[in-house]
C-alpha cells in the first residue's frame, strides 16, 4: 500500500490534549465487559476466565500504510478488521473467543474521536462472538499501529492444528473468498465497483461459529485464510507432510466479481486462490466424514512422493503460476 493521508482534521481533542490516561479513561475504562472477563481495564492486568484450563492465544499487528489506510477505511472499519482477523485465528483452532487485548501506538495529533471510533469497531466485532476488549496499552508513535491479542477456550476439545491432515482427507472451505482482494484492486486503481468488494476489504466477515463446528464434525486440520488460500493450505501441507490438490471448478466466480476482473484485466480465480484477507476457514476432513452445512469441498489430500519432488499445492494437478499469496517480507 502507498503512504496514507491521515485525516486528523477533527475539531475535538487530540491525544496530546488528553494524555495517555485520559485516553484510556475515555475509550476503555468504562466499557461493558463480557462474562468471561472477570477483571477488565483499570489494573496492571486483566483476569479472563478459562473454563477449559487451557488458553488459546493469537497476536497480530496492523500498521498504518501497510495493513490499512485511513483514506480508504474509517477508524470504525479498522477496528472491525483488527478484531476480525484475530478472532478468526481463534476459530481456526476450533476454539471460541473469550477476550481481546489491544495495544495502540499513535501520533499525538490523532484525534480522540478517531480512537473512540476504533474502539467502537473493535467492540462491535467482539459482540458478534460475545466477547469484549479486556485491556491493553497505549504509546506514542509516528504512525498508527494496532496490536491485538485474542484469547479463546477449547471447551474440552483438542486444538485443530495445521499438522493433522492425512492422505485421503477431503479439503473444504467455509466463507467467501476473493472479495477482499477484489476490493483492494478497486481501491488501488481508484475504480468504482460492487459495494460488497469494498465492504469485505474494509470489514471481513469470518464464519466464527464454523470453527468449533468443524472440530465437532471431526476435522483433522484447519486454518484461517488470511494470506491466500494457496499459501495457507500450503502451511497445512507442509506441517502435515502431505500434498493438496484443488479443483478449480469448485470455485464459481460471482458475476459481479468477474465483471470487475475483466475490466481490470485480472484473472478472478487469482483473487480467490491467492487474495487473502477474507478470513474464510479451510479445513481437512476424513474421506468418510460429512462436512458441516455451509462448507464446500474444494480438493483432496494426497501422500507426498518418496523423493518429495512434487509440489505441495496444485490446482487441477498443476502448479499455480504466479504468487501463492501474501508474504510480509517478500
Amino acid at each position: 500500500m502507498g503512504a496514507p493521508a491521515r485525516d486528523v482534521g477533527d475539531s475535538g481533542e487530540t491525544l496530546r490534549d488528553v494524555g495517555e490516561f485520559g485516553l484510556i479513561d475515555r475509550v476503555a475504562r468504562h466499557s461493558v465487559q463480557s462474562p468471561t472477563v472477570l477483571l477488565g481495564p483499570g489494573d496492571d492486568a486483566a483476569v479472563i476466565a478459562a473454563p477449559d484450563g487451557r488458553v488459546v492465544a493469537s497476536t497480530d499487528l496492523l500498521l498504518e500504510g501497510r495493513h490499512f489506510r485511513t483514506d480508504w477505511s474509517t477508524a470504525y472499519q479498522v477496528g472491525r478488521k483488527a478484531a476480525a482477523q484475530n478472532l478468526a485465528d481463534i476459530a481456526a483452532m476450533g476454539a471460541v473467543p473469550t477476550a481481546l487485548l489491544v495495544g495502540l501506538a499513535a501520533p499525538a495529533d490523532l484525534t480522540v474521536t478517531w480512537a473512540r471510533e476504533l474502539v467502537a469497531g473493535l467492540a462491535d466485532e467482539c459482540a458478534l462472538v460475545g466477547v469484549s476488549v479486556a485491556g491493553g496499552d497505549t504509546t506514542r508513535a509516528e504512525t498508527i499501529m494496532i496490536a491485538v491479542t485474542a484469547l479463546g477456550d477449547l471447551r474440552g476439545r483438542a486444538p485443530l492444528t495445521r499438522s493433522g491432515a492425512h492422505p485421503g482427507d477431503k479439503v473444504a472451505v467455509v466463507g467467501e473468498l476473493g472479495w477482499s482482494a477484489c476490493g483492494y484492486a478497486l481501491l488501488a486503481n481508484g475504480s468504482s465497483g460492487p459495494e460488497k468488494a469494498f465492504s469485505r476489504h474494509r470489514m471481513p466477515e469470518p464464519p466464527y461459529a464454523q470453527g468449533p463446528l468443524a472440530a465437532e464434525a471431526g476435522a483433522t486440520a484447519m486454518i484461517d485464510v488470511s494470506d491466500g488460500l494457496l499459501a495457507d493450505l500450503g502451511h497445512i501441507a507442509r506441517e502435515s507432510d502431505v500434498g493438496i490438490d484443488l479443483e478449480p471448478e469448485a470455485f464459481p466466480i460471482p458475476d459481479e466479481m468477474r465483471a470487475v476482473a475483466d475490466r481490470l484485466g485480472i484473472d478472478p480465480l487469482s483473487w480467490i486462490l491467492t487474495g487473502g484477507e477474507d478470513h474464510a476457514l479451510a479445513a481437512c476432513y476424513p474421506a468418510a466424514a460429512d462436512v458441516p452445512p455451509g462448507w464446500t469441498v474444494i480438493g483432496t489430500v494426497a501422500k507426498r512422493s518418496a523423493d518429495h519432488a512434487a509440489p505441495r499445492i496444485t490446482v487441477a494437478g498443476k502448479v499455480w503460476r504466479g504468487s501463492q499469496g501474501w508474504d510480509h517480507f517478500a
